[in-house]
């Protein structure tokens, strides 16, 4: 027998629902408990952003900076920042990063003239609401920052709409899923919520082993005061 071919197959929001529904049992699925799955959903979501990096919600972004300005206010989804760098344009039109490093809050803060101005070599992120992002030295020139952004995951609005996640990851979502929901449902027995709990830290845990850079770990010792 000849196998299908493709690899497209995924879940639409309702399926996904569905199937975390069945998994507790129970009544039938009403449009009230498909609107509950839905927001179950986003909240799940938002709980995985305190977990670990989903290395698919990882991209660049580029703000470009003005002489005389320190701090510039990123987009309102960013959850952090992983790496960053100043980009120089150069007079041949090439382009050089120059590595720039990240300090903590009381780092910055103890910085003794934040009005000290040149190309930024340290930055601290400000985690508001809306993160703000502080450059020392303060930008000379229209240079670039270029960072590696982690995004929150994209909402969830509506039945008929795909998830922002790989195909992979939809076994841990259905489980965790499976699990908040019974959690509103009181006639689900303690030891079942708990094995839906089990069976959801395992399946993402499995997945997130798989979630990681693959490369090999190089430890270099800094030799500069020694």
């Amino acid at each position: 027998m000849a196998t299908s071919g493709t690899r497209t197959f995924t879940l639409y929001v309702n399926e996904v629902i569905e199937e975390a529904y069945s998994r507790i049992g129970g009544e039938t699925i009403t449009g009230k408990e498909s609107s509950s799955g839905r927001r179950s959903l986003n909240l799940l979501f938002k709980e995985w952003s305190n977990r670990s990096i989903q290395l698919w919600s990882v991209s660049e972004s580029t703000q470009t900076l003005t002489s005389g300005t320190a701090n510039y206010t990123l987009n309102s989804y960013t959850i952090d920042v992983e790496d960053a760098v100043i980009s120089v344009t150069n007079s041949d039109n090439t382009r050089t990063d120059y590595e720039i490093e990240r300090i903590s809050r009381d780092d910055y803060l103890k910085i003794p003239n934040k009005a000290d101005t040149g190309r930024p070599s340290q930055y601290f992120l400000d985690k508001q609401l809306t993160p703000v992002v502080y450059l020392y030295p303060t930008p000379d020139s229209a240079d670039s920052f270029r960072y590696k952004e982690r995004k929150a995951l994209e909402d969830i609005t509506a039945a008929t709409e795909t998830i922002d996640i790989p195909n992979r990851f939809l076994p841990c979502a259905i489980s965790g899923l499976a699990y908040y929901l019974s959690l509103k449902r009181p006639q689900i027995e303690m030891q079942r919520r708990q094995e839906l709990k089990m069976l959801y830290e395992e399946e993402f845990n499995r997945a997130m082993q798989d979630n990681r850079e693959k490369v090999d770990l190089k430890i270099t010792p800094d030799l500069r005061n020694v």
